[in-house]
């Protein structure tokens, strides 16, 4: 989780990258208008509006959030009374759209919509600059995954002319008991369909590597992911069950990747000098 500083009307903003989503710092934003950044962030979380919205976030994007706890909260949500910090909400509801971190970086952070909505309360202008100097950032970050993604192709060409590593590179299909299992979200399956574990596995087998298993794709995977997840879309739309949709897009890895390891498209590409 590396931490990256984004500068917003003076004051520097923290943001880093977990499980593929950007989450920025609450206490940092708060600090722009109060010394008591837990304040303001705990009068934010009193309020009836901020419940919904956290709330409905997270039903769309957190298949294991409660939401009779969360009812229980939007009841109780502007009395007196009523208090919430978001270690609680997180504790009682198992939200994902927050994280508290202790230690040299230490604050409350939360998903980049959620950051953006708690700024609009801090205030409007502040919100406007923080939009754009997020955009900046990630207009950066492309930029040098542009060229990550040509040094890490350039790395690789020597390989892929061999059919042993081709076939370390193709997935493997995947066993019946692997498929019938239930993956926790959408990332997760598209995960197992092309590289065999979930970002959980690859963690717990990789400790001393930073970022996560798509950070260590190669070009051709990332191409295969791409086009896995607009397949997968379009699978959810027509309202195949999961496991079915992990076996077609396992079965549509394997012969994706054969023909991207054969093409000779990427060869050129890396031989092409850097500008």
């Amino acid at each position: 989780m590396k931490n990256t500083k984004i500068q917003v009307q003076g004051s520097e903003i923290t943001v880093f990258r977990l499980e593929q989503h950007d989450f920025i710092s609450l206490t940092d934003i708060a600090k722009h208008k109060t010394d008591d950044s837990s304040a303001a962030i705990g009068n934010w979380m009193r309020n009836r509006n901020t419940i919904e919205f956290l709330g409905i976030w997270e039903t769309l994007y957190n298949p294991e959030f409660k939401p009779i706890e969360f009812e229980g909260f939007k009841n109780q949500a502007g009395s007196n009374a009523f208090t919430l910090s978001p270690r609680k909400w997180i504790e009682t509801t198992h939200a994902k759209g927050f994280v508290v971190k202790a230690g040299r970086y230490g604050g409350t952070y939360a998903h980049k919509d959620i950051a953006i909505k708690f700024a609009s309360w801090i205030s409007v202008e502040f919100e406007l600059y923080l939009i754009k100097e997020f955009q900046r950032l990630k207009e950066v970050e492309q930029e040098h995954l542009g060229w990550s993604v040509k040094r890490q192709l350039t790395k690789i060409n020597y390989r892929i002319h061999t059919d042993a590593v081709k076939e370390n590179l193709i997935p493997t299909a995947l066993t019946a008991q692997q498929v019938s299992l239930v993956y926790a979200t959408e990332a997760d399956l598209l995960n197992m369909a092309l590289f065999g574990q979930t970002a959980k596995q690859w963690r717990d087998k990789n400790p001393d590597k930073e970022g996560n298993i798509r950070d260590y794709a190669n070009v051709s995977q990332l191409v295969c992911l791409a086009n896995l997840e607009t397949l997968n879309a379009h699978f959810i739309q027509q309202g195949i069950e999961q496991t079915k949709r992990l076996a077609l897009l396992n079965k549509t890895a394997i012969q994706q990747m054969r023909l991207l390891l054969a093409d000779k498209g990427l060869q050129k590409l890396a031989e092409q000098p850097d500008k």
